[in-house]
């Protein structure tokens, strides 16, 4: 008896040890930092194209006033989704608990990039607390950088629908942002469509790798490209 329950123990300790390893195998490490602000190593800026966010908002039923806005008559092509604070491995999220309040004035400001008001304030919540910095600064650190990339001019008045591979997507943007190149850029897709575009940079906006970043990207050979919408 007393073997068997020897035995048993044995069995049950080898199979938590399994699990505990299959877990860390699954998840990624977090980093030393984990979620402190202002301590991270890079940024994503991702953009968003608005035309697929819209398709999708429609297919589901969504048509709340985030969706009035980014999906009306006005014709948003690609707009930015966020500026996210990166390490090399994973990223911090939600570093304040519970977050300052954000600046209704600063939300109105940021509408011509970020049309949802929904959005900028669920990307200073999760993302924006982490950069250590004030709102303010963080969405002109958000409208700076988007100034330091440009859109290919195929994606600006996007009027026809049509289908591209993802290393067409990356090719167009490296033609027209010097110093880019395909190590800091990823292609985002859901089962069809271009959805996102990210781009890593530097602390100071200038392009850089990312490794992690660029194992995420779509690696489907063909993606619709909605029209931009009332164009």
């Amino acid at each position: 008896m007393r073997d068997f329950v020897v035995r048993r123990r044995s069995l049950i300790a080898a199979l938590a040890a399994c699990v505990a390893a299959l877990v860390a195998t699954a998840s990624p490490a977090q980093d030393r930092r984990q979620n402190a602000p202002g301590e991270f190593d890079f940024y994503v800026l991702a953009l968003s194209w608005s035309p697929s966010y819209c398709e999708q908002a429609s297919e589901r039923g969504n048509t709340g006033r985030s969706q009035q806005i980014q999906c009306g008559g006005r014709p948003f092509s690609f707009v930015v989704h966020g500026l996210w604070p990166q390490y090399e491995r994973g990223f911090p999220e939600y570093c304040q608990r519970p977050s300052p309040r954000l600046d209704r004035r600063i939300v109105n400001a940021m509408l011509d990039l970020m049309p949802a008001p929904g959005l900028i304030y669920n990307q200073w919540d999760k993302h924006g607390t982490c950069t250590g910095t004030s709102a303010s600064a963080y969405f002109e650190e958000i409208r700076k950088a988007r100034a330091a990339v440009r859109v290919p001019p195929d994606f600006i008045d996007a009027k026809e629908a049509r289908a591209v591979t993802p290393a067409e997507v990356e090719d167009a943007f490296i033609k027209v942002n010097p110093g880019l190149s395909n190590a800091a850029i990823a292609v985002i897709c859901d089962r069809s469509r271009l959805t996102e575009v990210r781009i890593c940079m530097s602390k100071d906006l200038q392009f850089r790798a990312c490794e992690e970043i660029d194992r995420r990207a779509c690696r489907r050979d063909r993606l619709a490209v909605p029209p931009v919408r009332g164009g």
